[in-house]
């Protein structure tokens, strides 16, 4: 989540890297406090401008073949690496992965969120009553990679999302498919577009995967509902004029079946993590800063207007009968003051941060309690950190000795999906 993203002003696509060659080692201390939770909330919309997104997707299936999660993993046709020790600059290594030499060195696809099956259900695996141990990450299309503000790619694809079966953590498989938004085209024909957003943050829940969108909210997508398309365009996305679907060469693509959008104060929706510990079980969400102050000024942020500008932790909780949001109004939000913060999770009123440095220096997982004054470091994480995940040992159908938590790396040749010891040990 380095300020070459897209989403970001591409004037300001430098900054991060001229920082970084003067940043500190040691992160700068973070200091939390309680604010009113009330004044963030979010409004649920279950349609965009073509229509109903349930109605758009039924019409896609009277089209195409229809496949859900499970298909998908059974189907996977890359192989990662198992890593045995802990890479770069990781401390308190438990598990992990590498992409393949492609994945690798593709400049365009950037990975940024992370979430697992033991989000999706407490015993770890997916589906409910399956074996499945699962690795979900978001990537986005990045067409000015090198962050020079001229356009290397004309084409901008959007978000992928990767499927890692990680049941045998030692041979790892993945597939990437395409993350769309159903639409209807100009002659009224069933169709899906890119979604052009960022992907900073991913949370699997149940049968839903919710996605942050920076400026706008939450969008959601449903596992059981995902396409198989024609293959042989990679630069065509949805309906092409030969009256095939593709989705820029991949085999299926996932279509939004839900939005929560930004309806209280704003909030830059950087980074999303899933809180099992707490009751009822709630999601949170991070902000991303370059100095400690949040920027609301780069963008069209849905909302009434800016509360505060210190990056915050606000929670709303969640529904598991059918894994939505359970109240739209927001039930806890505390300020950190923070910098770069990429990641997120919670277990109740302990919070978890993974922190940036820039291209060339290690980041940080730290954490601190609501209404603490302090956040301390637990252990360093790789160069280029990213989005969080926290993966409990209690996870009976995925365990490990103790609790775990996923992050990833986003750099060129250096992109590593691995597990933490939650305790820094």
């Amino acid at each position: 989540m380095t300020m070459t993203r897209r989403t970001i002003l591409k004037g300001l696509a430098t900054a991060p890297f001229v920082a970084a060659a003067g940043s500190l080692t040691v992160p700068t201390v973070a200091e939390a406090a309680s604010i009113d939770a009330g004044q963030f909330s979010l409004s649920g919309r279950s349609s965009n401008s073509y229509g109903e997104f349930a109605d758009l997707t039924a019409g896609l299936a009277t089209k195409l073949t229809k496949v859900d999660a499970t298909a998908v993993i059974a189907d996977t046709n890359r192989n990662a690496t198992h890593l045995t020790s802990a890479p770069s600059t990781v401390e308190a290594f438990a598990t992990g992965f590498a992409w393949d030499s492609a994945d690798q060195a593709v400049d365009y696809w950037i990975p940024q969120g992370v979430t697992t099956s033991a989000d999706a259900y407490g015993n770890g695996v997916y589906p409910a009553g399956g074996t499945n141990r699962v690795v979900l990450v978001s990537w986005y299309f990045e067409t000015d990679p090198d962050g020079n503000g001229v356009d290397d790619y004309a084409l901008d694809k959007g978000l992928r999302l990767t499927f890692v079966d990680y049941t045998t953590a030692g041979t790892p498989t993945y597939r990437h498919v395409l993350l769309v938004e159903p639409v209807m085209t100009g002659t009224g024909e069933y169709s899906f577009n890119p979604i052009r957003k960022h992907a900073g943050g991913i949370m699997w829940y149940g049968n839903l995967l919710y996605v942050v969108d920076t400026y706008k909210g939450l969008r959601v997508f449903d596992l059981n509902t995902l396409f198989k398309v024609a293959t042989t365009q990679a630069d065509v996305c949805g309906l092409h004029t030969d009256g095939s679907y593709y989705g820029y060469g991949y085999q299926y693509v996932l279509p939004q079946s839900y939005a929560y959008d930004n309806a209280g104060k704003y909030l830059r929706y950087t980074t999303i993590g899933l809180d099992r510990a707490s009751s009822p079980d709630s999601l949170v969400v991070s902000e991303y800063s370059l100095s400690g102050t949040v920027d609301y000024t780069d963008g069209t942020f849905n909302g009434t207007g800016v509360g505060t500008t210190t990056p915050k932790v606000v929670r709303w909780n969640l529904d598991y009968t059918n894994r939505q949001i359970a109240s739209l109004t927001a039930s806890e939000a505390v300020t950190v003051a923070q910098q770069k913060i990429q990641g997120v999770v919670s277990r109740n009123s302990k919070h978890y941060l993974s922190t940036s440095a820039g291209t060339s220096t290690k980041g940080s997982l730290r954490t601190f309690t609501s209404g603490d004054s302090t956040a301390t470091t637990v252990c360093d994480l790789a160069i280029g950190c990213e989005d969080l995940s926290y993966h409990s040992s209690g996870a009976s159908g995925w365990a490990y000795s103790e609790s775990v938590i996923w992050n990833l790396s986003e750099y060129v040749g250096k992109r590593y999906v691995y597990a933490v010891h939650a305790d820094g040990s």
